[in-house]
């Protein structure tokens, strides 16, 4: 892996170089193994949270940790074009528009001891301008090469605050050209529904059962690249103890191993369909 500017990878891209990088300011890493019609992106993956803020923020590592996605980019981290946040959603959000990527409160909990000044904020939301900059150029040379493209947008979720039986996988399709797109998101939850779990974890997969797939990230590819489906894909956090902090790697690995067969076949699939 590399350490580069936001310009050198924008470069790489244009020039179609293979490669492994986090940004120079460590806040994201992407790594292009071969150039392929899809892209699986981990917007919520990371933890930093950095050292200048601490003082200031109200929640606690842990309750930092619990809103986080941990493991999602680990879900595809063998695929060849993965992007993922290195950064915790609590300093900036990824998958919220600039204006609002900045918490004041979070999850019913003000953030911080006092408003972020001027200096904090300028510093966050250009790691978020970075981070679609380059987004913006993977996308353009995707579309350009392959015309159509799907982006398998991972998260996770908490199952405990809900009040009744929710699905291990849920794709939010509100935002997405449902009409056009329709048989690939059904495909794409079915092959999901047929995850082999270990410790008797039946799987279940619906489509806007938790969240609706608002995500800003998914908006931008939608609203900027006509050809690209973005598919919001939800894991329920059955693979970790939320409350005791605890990662189940067996679970993860199950998930992983599954997902390069999995998001390979519908990738080649949409890809047959759209082209």
């Amino acid at each position: 892996m590399e350490r580069l500017t936001v310009s050198e990878i924008i470069q790489k891209i244009a020039s179609e170089s293979t490669f492994e990088a986090v940004a120079d300011d460590y806040s994201f890493t992407i790594k292009i193994d071969s150039y392929v019609p899809y892209v699986c992106g981990a917007v919520h993956d990371g933890h930093q949270f950095r050292k200048e803020l601490w003082e200031n923020c109200l929640h606690t590592e842990y309750e930092r940790w619990f809103e986080e996605d941990p493991c999602t980019k680990e879900f595809v981290k063998t695929h060849p074009i993965v992007i993922a946040g290195c950064d915790s959603r609590f300093e900036y959000d990824l998958n919220r528009d600039p204006d609002n990527a900045i918490y004041d409160d979070a999850w019913g909990k003000k953030l911080w001891k006092e408003p972020l000044g001027p200096r904090h904020r300028k510093q966050s939301l250009a790691k978020h301008a970075a981070f679609y900059s380059v987004v913006r150029a993977l996308m353009q040379k995707l579309e350009e090469k392959f015309t159509a493209v799907v982006v398998y947008d991972m998260h996770s979720y908490n199952w405990r605050r809900w009040e009744r039986e929710v699905p291990v996988i849920n794709l939010g399709t509100t935002n997405i050209d449902n009409d056009r797109f329709g048989n690939a998101i059904a495909s794409w939850r079915d092959s999901l529904a047929e995850l082999h779990l270990p410790n008797a974890i039946e799987t279940t997969a619906g489509i806007n059962d938790t969240f609706q797939g608002n995500g800003y990230f998914l908006k931008y590819i939608t609203q900027n690249f006509q050809n690209t489906l973005v598919l919001a894909t939800e894991v329920k956090k059955i693979y970790c103890d939320e409350l005791r902090k605890i990662i189940y790697p067996e679970v993860v690995n199950a998930i992983e191993q599954q997902l390069q067969k999995k998001v390979k076949e519908h990738a080649t699939s949409f890809y047959n369909t759209f082209k």
